[in-house]
């Protein structure tokens, strides 16, 4: 090949490498490129396995890939308010509504629920076993300073933790030396009680999951299952919210595609039916609206 002809093919052979490095024409990908989803979501999604077992179908049916950030709610909320994630899926309905009344999210909508448990060592020091009301064993435990592991993370749990304490008009400290604030979340601050032996308060679905390797605790309030549970206030309503686009850069199309998909009946039903078979009862209970 001529000089002269290396020099007219030069500036094609150049725009091909580029469109190459970038993926295609507008740097968009190519056609078999996945759009990704940024779904920040509490731990106890995660660490009950529920969106392992559920969102290969959404992957599939949008020829997508979610990317699952798993910490505390609070956290979660806040990612969301950065424009760090597409779509929030969370557990706690005062903060949630906050969020899209502050204009973060566009609108929220029920998922899901399950509930709140006490666990603790199976030799119960504070003699709360079989007690009605959450807030009555939190005093007595505190009465008794028997030793109490809080995630301490502003989770979910964490808030609900602080409200049981609140009607049991309690506000333990960390430098109490009966109260744990570990800061973590459900599935490590349930391995640290199991190996410390101390009460908590952990969502039944997140227990459950981990329950074989957990020897040493117990579930003294809130019954065994959640029609068991005589405490209202243990409750645990789960909800999604997209963010608001105007914080740019969210996939709005693919949030409201995959909030529509949560509420779906038929995953519902994978919801409805997620761990029944292995431990006798739901995880999780629909309840989209």
């Amino acid at each position: 090949m001529s000089n002269r002809s290396i020099l007219f093919r030069l500036p094609f052979i150049l725009l091909s490498l580029l469109l190459l490095a970038c993926g295609g024409v507008g740097g968009g990908g190519g056609r078999g490129d996945k759009a990704v989803l940024r779904l920040a979501t509490t731990t106890s999604t995660q660490d009950s396995g529920l969106l392992n077992q559920i969102l290969p179908d959404f992957e599939q049916q949008h020829n997508a890939r979610v990317d699952v950030i798993a910490v505390g709610t609070g956290q979660a909320i806040a990612i969301g308010e950065a424009g760090d994630a597409d779509v929030i899926l969370v557990h706690a309905r005062a903060r949630e509504d906050a969020f899209v009344a502050a204009g973060h999210g566009r609108y929220r909508r029920s998922v899901m629920v399950n509930d709140f448990i006490i666990v603790g060592p199976a030799d119960d020091p504070a003699g709360v076993r079989g007690t009605a009301l959450a807030a009555d064993a939190l005093a007595a435990i505190a009465a008794a300073q028997a030793p109490f592991a809080s995630r301490g993370d502003d989770s979910g749990t964490h808030i609900m933790e602080l409200s049981l304490w609140a009607n049991a008009n309690l506000t333990p400290q960390a430098a109490d030396p009966w109260y744990y604030a570990l800061g973590q979340g459900m599935g490590d601050t349930l391995t640290i009680a199991n190996e410390l032996g101390t009460y908590t308060l952990t969502d039944r679905g997140t227990f459950l999951a981990q329950q074989q390797n957990l020897p040493n605790l117990v579930i003294l309030v809130g019954g065994e299952n959640l029609a068991d549970n005589a405490d209202p206030a243990l409750l645990n309503p789960y909800g999604v919210i997209p963010v608001n686009p105007d914080k740019g850069g969210i996939n709005t199309d693919l949030a409201e595609q995959f909030a529509q998909w949560l509420t779906s009946p038929a995953v519902q039903e994978m919801i409805a039916q997620f761990g029944s078979d292995h431990f006798g009862q739901p995880l999780f209970y629909p309840d989209a609206d």
